[in-house]
């Protein structure tokens, strides 16, 4: 019997975002050897959405993220470190019968590599009656992405819930499309992602997946395809900056030198908690761009998916150049 009750820990104050999605339990060799011949490892959790949700928090803003784990001490300890980070997590479910997804990742030569073990995990259970539509209806954005609706068609339904009901509520909807071509093909993700696109009040693709969505390398094309649609689009991964399209225009925001690159990965997850929480500080969506890219920059200069993302006092202190007192 599968228990999908969910985790009752009240909060004070309703989340200003929203966001959900599958947190898997986490495990990289702990020193430079590969997996294959490392005996020891270190134990971690991800996921894209609990990443931008704990990033949101950091830079002190009410944040709440939902999706099943396992009853499982991958689960539970993914949800207490979650908790322990300020988010809300009263809709989060540990579901008995299915287990946490695990990902293993090494480098080696260089080059990161991830190894998924997720099927008939938890967080692939998920369904639209699990999308609690007063919770999303008191937030101002609902953040999703595309690696949710790459685990199944349930989890593509309760996508398409949960962005239904944003915008019935008038509820801004923030979407990253994070493709994962380990997860499904390219067609199979042009097929649900460009139409949720067509949703969104704020597209946040990197140049790369738009090339594969929109099956073209020419960047006029490419902006005059974003330039159809409803959204502010935020294109990552530009030469040295990141573009705003918006109302028929592009402005180009340069990226923040990073001093010395530890980990790349979490970088594109603390951009969009930095833009996000840039929205909500009412800024630009230029002056938003900026503070993602210097969380992203700050991001890949420590090792794990979250454990970089900085404070709001971290980020004020680089942006107003002020001077580092080690003792």
């Amino acid at each position: 019997m599968i228990d999908e009750r969910p985790n009752h820990n009240g909060a004070a104050e309703a989340p200003e975002v929203v966001t959900f999605g599958e947190t898997m339990g986490l495990m990289m060799p702990t020193g430079v050897k590969g997996i294959e011949y490392s005996a020891q490892f270190e134990k971690s959790f991800a996921g894209a959405e609990s990443n931008v949700a704990i990033g949101v928090a950091r830079l002190g803003h009410r944040v709440g993220w939902f999706g099943h784990l396992g009853a499982d001490p991958l689960g539970r300890y993914a949800l207490k470190q979650i908790r322990g980070e300020g988010v809300d997590v009263t809709r989060a479910r540990l579901v008995e019968g299915a287990p946490t997804g695990l990902i293993i990742r090494e480098v080696v030569g260089g080059k990161s590599s991830v190894f998924y073990y997720r099927r008939h995990s938890a967080a692939s259970l998920m369904r639209p009656e699990h999308v609690d539509e007063a919770y999303i209806s008191q937030a101002k954005l609902l953040h999703v992405t595309g690696i949710t609706p790459a685990l199944g068609e349930s989890c593509r339904d309760t996508v398409r819930e949960a962005v239904r009901l944003a915008r019935k509520h008038g509820v801004k909807v923030c979407f990253d499309p994070n493709l994962r071509l380990k997860l499904w093909s390219a067609a199979e993700a042009r097929s649900f992602l460009l139409p949720l696109a067509e949703e969104a009040d704020y597209f946040l693709p990197g140049l790369d997946e738009l090339k594969l969505l929109y099956e073209t390398e020419d960047f006029d094309t490419i902006v005059e395809r974003l330039g159809k649609l409803q959204a502010v689009s935020i294109v990552k991964g530009g030469e040295d900056c990141t573009y705003v399209v918006e109302n028929g225009s592009i402005a180009s925001v340069p990226y923040f030198k990073a001093e010395h690159v530890v980990d790349t990965v979490g970088a594109g997850d603390g951009f969009c908690a930095g833009f996000i929480a840039g929205l909500l500080k009412q800024y630009t969506h230029v002056e938003a761009v900026r503070i993602g890219n210097l969380i992203g920059s700050m991001v890949v200069q420590a090792h794990g998916d979250w454990e970089g993302l900085p404070t709001w006092a971290q980020v004020r202190a680089v942006l107003n150049n002020e001077t580092h007192v080690e003792r």
